[in-house]
């Protein structure tokens, strides 16, 4: 697994346990970022989850915004909480990140769904994103 790949994974977890407490995520971050300073193995993977989250956090709104207009049929809270973090990640890439390919994009953010959510999910994430990326060119 590759270090951005391990970073999203990290920040994922960020995202959804702020989702699911109803945190604020900056400070399910601060707490976070205090754990991966503890654990110096582990910081390769670190730095780009940090810059998801603050990127994630510092464009909520707008993604946010992005995912109602774009999810048809799906109200935000009406999406699972993973596949709303998953998603969240991938347009903040997608839109915020020109070091990583909107198709790169797509593909973690699939394969994420993939493996961690629903059997449908995948699907709908590769729709959303993709609907969005066309939206970015």
């Amino acid at each position: 697994m590759s270090a951005r790949t391990k970073a999203r994974k990290r920040a994922l977890d960020v995202l959804y346990v702020a989702d699911i407490r109803g945190l604020p995520i900056a400070d399910v971050f601060a707490d976070e970022s205090l754990r991966a300073a503890e654990r110096p193995e582990r910081s390769s993977s670190w730095g780009y989850a940090a810059d998801i989250i603050t990127g994630v956090n510092d464009h909520l709104d707008e993604i946010d915004e992005l995912i109602e207009t774009y999810a048809q049929g799906w109200t935000i809270q009406r999406m699972p909480v993973l596949d709303r973090a998953i998603v969240r990640i991938g347009i903040w890439e997608i839109l915020h990140n020109d070091e990583v390919p909107t198709v790169v994009a797509i593909s973690e953010a699939v394969e994420s769904a993939t493996v961690l959510s629903t059997e449908d999910s995948a699907g709908f994430v590769n729709g959303l994103l993709a609907r969005i990326a066309q939206l970015a060119e």
